[in-house]
């Protein structure tokens, strides 16, 4: 029988932490664990095109699961290149564990081969938890504190498993001074606010006749009470970025999604609320919160550090926001027919009455809100949902209101474009009998999705519901950027730095033996994803979009920003300046017509 070696233990060690699937790219600071996994059989690895994709994967797995995501590469370059997933874990506040092989021991120092200090180029990513295993007995130890840090600070944790190390004889823990025994448990700790405390957010909350909540992903198993605390207050609700797929949509009184890429409901119902009840979000667009001083705060996270961070708050209620929401619900007034209830029920309807006129408003030559606002009626009830970053997340946040319970996810804090396809093919994965649909630009794509459809390509014929859609908003432009130059540069666009490569995205699809379409008829956008969602295999829709669609924010912030905008479109000398800055004004006298 074969000697039981350290890069064993490692996946035992995955085994006891119920861990199904490692993503990765092989190399030979990892071989020993490539070599174990093999063995072992039992913890799936999945092999990515690229080290930052396979960490995005990882971060998506954690997302869409609720576990911990594990990812793992050989030292130097592969290393380097999980950075930017390992970050997006640490911004949205997942939790991921990343194995990485190192040189061994030996020539550390030497200037060797591939030799980077990875416990110097992880410090800030990973300072949760970072250790190097340099003894077979501290493998289990250092595995076992690496998961319980990602799930308790819901962030990254980094392993750095010397190559030599991996191929030492597994350790047999001796009762011994030295050596620590450790156990592969953990569990979260449901921790409700002190009395006091909940009788004074109580007080603040009952003084209040226009109370609004701001949900984000810490309230991701609390939709029901939040829902229940916002009717018995008769209160709005917004969300951030992150909490849009964690409350009910269709409810009269949900103003949809705050920020610059958030919606005119949203933006009024904060800019008028004089009480504001945060729930598990820690959103950075403050400039959209209502001003400091204009509204009483009380917010709940699980993280006591992150109360106050965005908002100067009155009432700090640190605990799990399902059970301190049931908890407060017992205390709040009933003020659910308050005229406040009223208004923001209005505002709710100008604002979908206003995201139909925009989807419907003619473009060149397909308007991209009119590609999500047709999904609307289409999206599969037990379907989930990949967003990347761009202008795309602007329509995803604006048109689609998504079915209660799909999961929805996106690099929201990071904002690294390309996760859209990573995260989608972790999502399928983990639930193969789902279907998944990714929206996606086409510099996303160009970034980082066409190497993976490869990836989809190689697995596809082994899930349970083969329906993988991707839809790429093909305007061959870096649009959210060229509408940011406007805005906040007072620049024209540049062309050098923001026209991209046209490409047949459906064509590559097919060439892999998927199947696709391209779209540029808006007539046509509805038929092409029931088509992708009736596919025996997946889809690729490829719909050829206005660029010159602007990104207006939410008014009063969008009226003031139109100004810069129209100013830098002077410069322009192109016939597509004088198309956006028609569309812009149309956009504006709409906003106008709505919400003055």
């Amino acid at each position: 029988m074969p000697q039981r070696l350290v890069a064993d233990a490692i996946v035992e060690r995955l085994e006891a932490w119920a861990v199904p699937r490692v993503f990765g790219y092989s190399g030979d600071g990892i071989n020993s664990f490539m070599g174990a996994l093999r063995r072992a059989g039992t913890v799936e690895f999945v092999q990515a095109r690229h080290e930052e994709n396979a960490a995005f994967m990882a971060v998506g797995h954690a997302k869409y699961s609720g576990g911990v995501g594990v990812v793992t590469s050989t030292q130097g370059p592969g290393a380097v290149h999980l950075l930017n997933g390992l970050y997006d874990a640490k911004l949205d506040s997942v939790p991921v564990v990343a194995i990485i092989g190192q040189q061994s021991r030996s020539v550390l120092g030497s200037g060797y081969m591939q030799e980077v200090d990875l416990l110097d180029l992880t410090k800030d990513v990973a300072s949760a938890f970072r250790q190097q295993v340099n003894t077979p007995e501290a493998l289990p130890m250092v595995l076992d504190r690496a998961f319980k840090a990602a799930l308790a600070n819901r962030a990254p944790a980094v392993v750095i498993v010397p190559h030599d190390v991996q191929k030492m004889p597994a350790p047999e823990l001796e009762h011994k001074h030295g050596i620590i025994a450790t156990a592969p448990r953990w569990e979260q700790s449901a921790s409700v606010p002190v009395e006091d405390d909940l009788k004074a957010a109580a007080e603040v909350l009952n003084d209040g006749s226009k109370v609004a909540l701001l949900v984000g992903q810490g309230a991701r198993h609390a939709w029901k009470e939040a829902a229940a605390v916002a009717e018995r207050l008769g209160a709005g609700i917004t969300t951030s970025l992150l909490g849009k797929p964690y409350v009910d949509e269709s409810l009269p009184n949900v103003a949809g999604t705050m920020g610059h890429l958030g919606t005119s409901a949203s933006g009024q119902v904060l800019g008028g609320c004089d009480t504001l009840l945060i729930i598990g979000s820690n959103d950075p667009w403050t400039e959209f919160y209502p001003p400091p001083g204009a509204a009483r705060a009380v917010q709940i996270d699980t993280d006591s550090g992150a109360i106050g961070n965005r908002y100067p708050v009155e009432v700090p209620l640190p605990g799990d926001a399902s059970r301190t929401l049931q908890a407060l619900l017992p205390l709040l007034e009933d003020k659910h027919d308050l005229p406040w209830r009223g208004q923001v029920e209005q505002w709710v309807s100008h604002w979908h009455e206003l995201s139909a006129e925009r989807a419907m408003t003619k473009a060149d030559p397909v308007n991209p809100e009119r590609v999500l606002f047709e999904l609307n009626s289409r999206f599969p009830a037990d379907g989930r949902l990949a967003v990347d970053v761009g202008s795309s997340v602007y329509w995803y946040a604006r048109q689609l209101r998504l079915p209660l319970g799909v999961p929805a996810h996106l690099s929201s804090t990071l904002a690294s474009m390309g996760c859209s396809v990573p995260y989608g093919i972790a999502a399928k994965l983990d639930q193969p009998g789902r279907p998944v649909l990714l929206v996606t630009g086409d510099g996303a794509m160009q970034m980082t999705g066409i190497a993976e459809l490869i990836t989809v390509s190689r697995m596809w014929r082994t899930w349970q519901d083969p329906r993988f859609v991707i839809c790429v908003l093909n305007n061959r432009e870096l649009a959210e950027v060229t509408w940011e130059q406007r805005e906040m540069e007072g620049e024209p666009r540049y062309e050098a730095s923001q026209a991209l490569p046209d490409f047949d995205y459906a064509g590559y699809a097919k060439l892999l033996g998927l199947d696709g379409e391209r779209v540029d008829d808006p007539e046509h956008v509805g038929a092409a994803w029931d088509a992708a969602l009736a596919a025996d295999r997946p889809y690729l829709i490829e719909v050829v979009t206005d660029p010159e669609t602007p990104l207006l924010p939410p008014f009063p912030a969008g009226e003031q920003k139109a100004g810069s905008m129209v100013d830098a479109l002077g410069q322009e000398s192109a016939e597509s300046a004088d198309r956006a800055t028609e569309l812009l004004r149309t956009y504006v006298d709409q906003e106008k017509s709505n919400f003055s």
